[in-house]
């Protein structure tokens, strides 16, 4: 059997998370895996996906580290930027429209996959960095999720599927947000060809 050591740097370098084909990998049977699991040296994610047991990972650092693709999306990225406090049932990712749509069926997190058109997937695309702390080790985490101004676009094109109350929060916490930035609005708005959406709901505050 490896020692701790060995077992946390391997999980530290892979984000936190590694899957059954890359313990595999690294030296660990099936054998091994079941008595790791029976120790509490490490806790099932979901079946296949592994942490360390005494490792705190929010929901969409989970995410990240399973699916580094996936951008964080509608009223999960509403969360996010604290433009909602609900949390929302599952966590809207947006995907590439040519991945493979069943690898995201997992048991933990609830994800909601959305695929997206190529042209437009990575408008407004930044990243949030985390932490993981394990004594001498602190491993970043990115997280990719669409800004404020991409994703108040987002519930606008999808307005009739989100609900009223966290929308209409949302818009409100939006214009009384000092670091929105309109220019970054209006051009997404004329890329994703919902100009008039936002003169409606956002240009009339100002």
């Amino acid at each position: 059997m490896f020692d701790c050591n060995y077992l946390k740097n391997i999980f530290m370098d892979s984000g936190g998370i590694l899957k059954t084909s890359q313990l595999n990998e690294y030296g660990f049977s099936a054998y091994m895996i079941n008595k790791l699991l029976r120790d509490n040296k490490i806790t099932r994610v979901n079946r296949g996906s592994y942490m360390l047991s005494d490792t705190y990972l929010h929901d969409y650092e989970i995410i990240s580290s399973l699916f580094p693709e996936a951008i964080i999306y509608l009223e999960s990225a509403l969360l996010l930027h604290e433009y909602t406090d609900r949390i929302p049932n599952e966590w809207h990712i947006a995907i590439g429209r040519n991945m493979d749509r069943n690898k995201y069926n997992v048991d933990y997190p609830k994800i909601k996959a959305h695929f997206i058109e190529e042209n437009i997937l990575e408008i407004g695309v930044m990243e949030i960095e985390t932490y993981l702390d394990e004594g001498d080790i602190n491993t970043r985490i990115i997280t990719k999720i669409y800004d404020k101004d991409k994703t108040i676009c987002d519930i606008l094109r999808h307005r009739n599927k989100i609900d009223k109350e966290v929308f209409n929060n949302a818009v409100r916490n939006y214009i009384k947000d000092k670091d929105k930035n309109l220019n970054k609005l209006y051009d997404y708005a004329r890329k994703l060809n919902i100009l008039g959406l936002v003169e409606t709901y956002i240009g009339v505050w100002f």
